[in-house]
């Protein structure tokens, strides 16, 4: 019989709960202020739930040799699924997690505990004012930086700037990836102006998503990677090819007619992402 869900009322007033998946065994979901943020399989970490996190976790495997360990930061952890993910699959990669709320951390690794052998760090702060906090060490040599940062179901603004993915960019090695996970509605005005500021903060990017969502059909998850260097071409059918289905990857001229002008986004513009329907995420048993 699975674990009985349990929860806790962060600093901020939301309400935190970690709840058994009922059709997996083994497997819960982190749900904060009514959104769920994470779901973690602890029998087999390298499962991975959420259509958006897949999709990042396929970008993971096609960097380097497969196993191969890497140095990733992670701004936004969340029950650190993807920081899981790459212990597991990456066994011996060095991982810096920086998370705002102490107390959901805590919260997540009582009850849903990270592996002994994993070398995980957790800083606690602002995701954006902990980069100047970093080991030096760091600068030019991050293989990977995950950047899912949400307060409750929206993102914050002041982690959509142009000044702010310059920060991140001084992380990157050669050949190292960022990866965005965006969330935006129909017309994805939002997800449009991130493409296109990170069109200017880096040299290559691409868009990854569900086909629907990324036509601006509905609420979804927008997934950006991007790269001081080309992206590796084959990396876009392979990308593609594994899904979720139907998958879209856009990227080149196409990702340039997606933007469609799209203003870049400063300190002084930026905006939080929109909120999603309160239907959302409503259960139907």
């Amino acid at each position: 019989m699975p674990s009985p869900a349990v929860e806790t009322t962060l600093p901020s007033g939301m309400r935190a709960v970690i709840e058994p998946d009922r059709w997996a065994d083994g497997s819960y979901t982190l749900i904060v202020d009514g959104t769920p943020q994470s779901h973690v399989d602890l029998d087999d970490p390298s499962r991975l739930f959420f259509e958006y996190v897949q999709r990042i976790g396929h970008v993971i495997d096609e960097w380097g040799d497969p196993g191969e360990p890497m140095t990733a930061l992670h701004l936004g952890a969340g029950a650190l699924t993807l920081p899981r993910y790459i212990e597991a699959t990456r066994p011996g990669s060095r991982q810096q997690v920086i998370e705002l709320d102490e107390q959901l951390i805590a919260f997540v690794r009582e009850h849903l505990p990270l592996p002994k052998r994993a070398s995980i760090r957790v800083r606690y702060g602002d995701a954006r004012d902990t980069l100047d906090r970093l080991p030096a060490a760091l600068h030019g040599a991050v293989d990977l930086v995950v950047v899912d940062v949400f307060s409750g179901a929206r993102i914050p603004a002041h982690v959509t700037s142009l000044e702010f993915y310059t920060e991140v960019r001084r992380f990157l090695a050669p050949g190292g990836i960022v990866a965005v996970n965006i969330a935006d509605g129909p017309g994805l005005a939002f997800a449009r102006g991130q493409a296109a500021t990170l069109r200017m903060a880096f040299d290559d990017v691409a868009a990854l998503a569900e086909t629907g969502i990324l036509k601006g059909r509905r609420f979804g998850n927008v997934v950006l990677i991007a790269s001081t260097g080309a992206l590796p071409l084959d990396w876009m059918p392979r990308l593609m090819a594994r899904g979720p289905h139907p998958a879209t990857v856009t990227s080149g001229r196409d990702l340039v007619n997606w933007i469609a002008g799209a203003p870049v986004v400063t300190d002084a513009t930026a905006v939080r992402s929109p909120a999603p329907s309160t239907s959302l995420f409503t259960r139907r048993d």
